[in-house]
């Protein structure tokens, strides 16, 4: 009984080490266990927006390292930690499509977990998106963070709409009944 029990714990240690280090990253900040039951732990990364680096954002994630792909839910939480300056704007891509700033695998087919940056110009806020590249049970599952660019350097005032057709009233004009506009 007790040469059993040897091979079990010299089989079961480099088995529990393999799994220890498949969970780690650099950008790893927590690993929160979701019981005594299950092998299935909440994994936080925090990393910085490499083209925005007044920005910081977190990343919630089911890991299972006992299984060949993780569960695709996520979620993100970006804030402003420093400075954002109009130059790092004018650098990042504008486009609807934004771009990758953050990947990570949560599968050894082809399933990544992905954070995309995209500016509003409109509103003046960054928008930061996770998602699974595959699709799970009919749904892509994906998180919304955003940051208003008010109060920072960055900060564009938006144009007021101009309606079509009408010119706008310049200031000190009279409506006619005696009043400024």
């Amino acid at each position: 009984m007790l040469g059993l029990q040897k091979r079990f714990l010299r089989l079961a240690l480099p088995v529990a080490a393999a799994i220890a280090l498949v969970g780690c990253s650099e950008s790893e900040v927590a690993d929160v266990s979701l019981g005594i039951l299950t092998f299935k732990n909440i994994q936080l990364d925090a990393f910085v927006d490499p083209d925005i680096p007044g920005v910081t954002c977190h990343v919630a994630s089911i890991s299972s390292p006992l299984q060949l792909s993780d569960p695709s839910e996520s979620s993100v939480s970006c804030r402003q930690t420093g400075e954002i300056t109009p130059e790092m704007i004018a650098r990042i891509d504008q486009t609807k499509e934004g771009e990758v700033i953050f990947t990570k695998s949560k599968s050894v087919l082809f399933k990544t977990m992905k954070i995309r940056r995209i500016f509003d110009p409109e509103h003046q806020t960054l928008m930061y998106v996770s998602y699974s590249t595959k699709e799970i049970s009919g749904s892509f599952k994906h998180s919304l963070s955003t940051i208003p660019l008010w109060g920072t350097a960055a900060y564009v005032k938006p144009l007021p709409p101009v309606s079509a057709g009408k010119s706008q009233p310049s200031a000190g004009t009279s409506s006619g009944d005696g009043h400024s506009i």
